[in-house]
């Protein structure tokens, strides 16, 4: 059956209309509707509150549904709620429990079935023009769009916006571009010239080679490099997360596009001259989706990021970032048309181009292609607390917590320019290697002297590379579902977003993580001495497993780890899943004992067909559905290495009632 997304305009809301002009009053205002917007507004409303979704342009999911299908993980553990929800039910429609690659129009129907079951009203293709205030509150904002005027009055007002434009207009103090290294004490922000995404030395950048008279070529800045760490207003570059078919009777042929010039290229066939072509990897990281479909995403030193030519974005108008939004669109039509058809490209991989195209049933409303440019950054709030490359590596560690971040601080170049007479990129950070880390309550409040009302998840208080890490649709998700429950406590009692207590932001999200009233998991980690007991001979986990830390045992002693659930389980159909942290030296079978609150059964998980997608090399694996009863004693799962080839993990278990397999 077809699902049919009903959005109640003006139901449970207050609307009137006076002069012309419409003006919508209710309790939470926000402004965006990306991924984090739809979890906010949903978290909100099954709360009881009246919501409005204000969005400047008509796409629901930001890039979540934009073509960025290979999630950026980092660590499962920080992924909670409905964020976990989301990729659960991605899961579902895949005939798996969670999956992190998708088709981009799964995850928009799947975000808009969210909002049907809602009374949320949307605004969407209404820009904002202007923020009032009283004092510090906000008042109301004012919009624009085809149909007139109109105005929201909020009790609470949140930024879901990749751009931080609701920030910026209530004089929320920002920050645009690299900070110098010595502002926070940090070693990786500001210019940094590595090898990440780079050209190899050699590439000439002139248009005539060894002539600097003759000009730079397209794509290379007259800048010069600054001294490393050197702060600036440079702006990681955008791109699109591409995606294609190559599925014949669901493909539009990739034909030249609009202002087309293969002089653009030129740096790519020079980079080839000296790296040869061997692939489209070579070009693009080419990630494979479901159904015969892509995530395309830039690699090496020339690729669809389209290095400083975002530097105004952040700041400009929504006429001029329809320009760079086209310029970027037309760059990037451009390079997958030169790579399929220049002579410069071994026919090889020019045939493998042709076999892709433009999908006919993603991105309907708007010709096939997608509507959201990848804005990895742009304006940060500077808020209470600004989380910093020390946060990330646990020098400075917060309590506040209200969601954790754990990938890698990453950011793409910002400039590309000529050093020693050669072509470089400049601003590729990837540095890694540390545990998932909280994010402060205060890093998405603003000052309390500059807006008492506003609350910000996505342009958070952050700086460049500390966002590098933070800035993921998952993160995004989870922090603006704790900033629903923020805004819905302070309305209940009044107070300012600042002084909300983050007990109570935490019981809440802890008594209903759902958002709606549906039952819980019961997640049980390693970790957890009172639901944890391990006999024989467990040693720390090397690798990546859930959360921070897992155990491993050889087989050499005999050894078991039993889970035990944290009070009897509400009698019914339970599936359980252990938590697998592959390695080469994994023991590809182990026993487990399953203890139903009646009975032991015995079973053997066999790890041999598991098959782990995207971008982590650990996931959960189902044990089987169990019917759990209320006995005197809880149920627990049991992991024993009595048998086992190899290394076996104790990590985490985890219950999911039959009621939630939704």
């Amino acid at each position: 059956m077809k699902k049919v997304f009903k959005v109640f305009i003006f139901c449970c809301l207050s609307v009137s209309v006076a002069f012309g002009q419409k003006k919508v009053e209710v309790d939470l205002c926000i402004y965006g509707a990306t991924s984090a917007g739809v979890v906010a507004a949903y978290t909100a409303a099954k709360a009881g509150k009246k919501v409005v979704i204000v969005d400047p342009v008509n796409h629901i999911g930001g890039l979540s549904s934009g073509g960025l299908g290979m999630t950026d993980i980092g660590n499962k553990f920080v992924v909670t709620g409905l964020a976990l929800d989301f990729y659960r039910k991605i899961g579902k429609h895949y005939g798996t429990f969670e999956q992190w690659i998708f088709e981009p129009k799964v995850a928009e129907q799947i975000f808009r079935d969210y909002l049907g079951k809602t009374n949320v009203q949307l605004l969407l293709n209404h820009p904002l023009v202007k923020v009032n205030k009283k004092g510090n509150s906000i008042t109301d904002i004012e919009l624009s769009s085809t149909e007139g005027k109109s105005s929201v009055t909020a009790k609470v007002f949140m930024d879901c916006t990749y751009e931080g434009d609701l920030l910026a207009a209530s004089g929320v103090s920002y920050h645009v571009g690299r900070e110098d290294n010595s502002l926070y004490g940090e070693t990786i922000n500001g210019v940094q010239l590595l090898e990440g995404h780079q050209f190899p030395n050699g590439v000439d950048p002139y248009q005539v080679k060894g002539d600097p008279s003759s000009g730079l070529l397209w794509g290379i800045s007259n800048e010069k490099l600054l001294p490393r760490g050197t702060g600036d207003k440079k702006v990681q570059a955008y791109n699109y997360r591409i995606t294609l078919t190559n599925v014949p009777e669901n493909r539009i042929p990739i034909t030249k596009p609009d202002n087309y010039d293969a002089k653009r290229y030129e740096l790519l066939k020079r980079q080839k001259e000296l790296q040869p072509w061997k692939s489209i990897q070579d070009v693009f990281i080419w990630s494979l989706m479901p159904n015969g479909k892509t995530d395309i995403n830039n690699r090496n030193g020339f690729s669809t990021d389209m290095i400083g030519m975002n530097w105004d974005y952040p700041e400009a108008d929504w006429k001029r970032r329809r320009e760079i939004i086209k310029a970027h669109e037309d760059y990037t039509k451009g390079l997958l048309y030169f790579v399929g058809n220049d002579p410069a490209v071994p026919q090889q991989i020019r045939d493998d181009i042709q076999n892709w195209g433009y999908p006919k049933d993603e991105f309907v409303q708007n010709n096939h292609w997608t509507p959201q440019l990848y804005i990895r950054e742009a304006r940060r709030m500077v808020g209470e607390v600004v989380m910093t490359q020390n946060h990330c590596q646990a020098k400075e560690i917060v309590q506040d917590d209200i969601g954790y971040a754990a990938y890698t601080m990453d950011s793409h170049n910002c400039d590309r320019l000529v050093v020693d007479g050669v072509v470089k990129n400049e601003g590729n950070v990837e540095v890694g290697g540390f545990l998932p880390f909280p994010i402060s309550y205060r890093s998405i409040t603003p000052k309390r002297a500059e807006a008492d009302n506003l609350l910000v998840p996505v342009c958070l208080s952050s700086s460049h590379i500390a966002f590098g890490s933070i800035r993921m649709e998952p993160v995004f998700m989870v922090l603006a579902q704790s900033a629903a429950v923020a805004a819905g406590i302070a309305i209940d009692k009044n107070l300012p977003v600042q002084d909300v207590k983050i007990a109570d932001i935490k019981q809440v999200l802890a008594s209903n993580p759902k958002a709606d009233k549906r039952a819980s998991d019961e997640l049980i980690h390693v970790s957890n001495t009172k639901q944890v007991t391990l006999q024989g001979d467990w040693a720390d986990g090397k690798g990546r497993g859930f959360g921070m830390s897992f155990k491993e045992s050889t087989g050499n002693t005999a050894s078991t780890a039993r889970f035990t659930a944290s009070k009897p389980l509400k009698a019914g159909k339970y599936k359980v899943y252990t938590y697998f942290p592959k390695k080469a030296e994994s023991a590809s079978k182990h026993n487990l004992a399953i203890f139903n609150g009646k009975s032991v059964e015995n079973k053997v998980l066999d790890y041999s067909k598991v098959e782990i997608k995207g971008q982590t090399s650990s996931t959960w694996v189902e044990v089987g559905e169990f019917t759990f009863y209320q006995g005197k004693s809880n149920p627990y799962v049991e992991i024993t290495n009595k048998g086992a080839q190899g290394v076996v993990a104790a990590n985490a278990i985890l219950f999911v009632p039959q009621t939630d397999q939704i």
